[in-house]
């Protein structure tokens, strides 16, 4: 019963991309009530009707005050204040470092990291003033802490982002607030299908210890141990989930 999640509500960031829609499953799976959030909610919608009475969807551009507010008082409004926050909204530009552009950093840093800073903190912010406490979790990546060629924005905000998950964890922890970061390696989705089926692809699986590619399904038990009651004496964590990639020094 430690990974329950029945009586809590959890806000999904990102919702419409593959690791969002399965971060949803999971929790709702789990017992929560799901805002499912995404910047064209229509893109969420089939998965909330899958879901059924308990899920709903709202609007959400990361990059943007007034529609975090706006998304936040209406998941307040259905099903009350969020008791977890999967903070995951992200987007990427993959480029050489002597190509990128500042509009290239401008737009991952937007969203991968000053919009993940903004939605945890109004979240936050409605935790305490719930007095509650709950449990935040961060979306970033093993480029947090290693990098490949052509994804510089990706990585700094990615590496930003666990900096800034162990802030969190640190001032937050008084109001009863968990803050962890889960940190994925090469998830197969169908946005990377294309890639891991070429040569360059499986060269990288190769360098994975395990020789395989995560399934998304590989992120269900660390993400129900960061938002659950089993995870209750974690915070400030950074939980990798890569097959051995980025212990690899081959």
């Amino acid at each position: 019963m430690v990974f329950s999640l029945a009586g809590q509500v959890a806000l999904v960031t990102g919702a419409s991309g593959a690791l969002g829609r399965h971060f949803a499953r999971v929790l709702h799976g789990a017992g929560a009530r799901v805002v499912l959030a995404a910047r064209r909610p229509e893109a969420v919608a089939a998965l909330a009707g899958e879901l059924g009475a308990n899920a709903m969807t709202v609007a959400l551009d990361v990059t943007q005050e007034a529609s975090i507010a706006a998304a936040l008082a209406a998941a307040q409004s259905g099903f009350g204040s969020p008791t977890i926050l999967v903070n995951n909204a992200g987007i990427a530009a993959t480029r050489p470092f002597l190509d990128h552009t500042e509009e290239d950093w401008d737009q991952v840093m937007a969203v991968d990291l000053r919009g993940a800073f903004r939605v945890a903190q109004a979240v936050a912010r409605a935790m305490v003033a719930a007095g509650q406490g709950g449990a935040i979790v961060n979306v970033a990546s093993i480029l947090g802490a290693r990098v490949i060629p052509g994804v510089a924005g990706y990585s700094a905000a990615k590496a930003g982002l666990i900096q800034l998950t162990r802030q969190m964890a640190v001032e937050l922890a008084r109001h009863r607030i968990r803050v962890n970061a889960l940190a994925p390696g090469y998830i197969a989705t169908e946005i990377n299908a294309d890639f891991f089926a070429s040569d360059a692809g499986q060269a990288l699986v190769k360098r994975i210890p395990q020789r395989r590619l995560g399934q998304v399904q590989d992120l269900t038990g660390p993400l129900l141990l960061l938002a659950s009651e089993a995870g209750a004496h974690m915070t400030g964590s950074v939980l990798t989930v890569d097959g051995g990639h980025s212990i690899n020094s081959l």
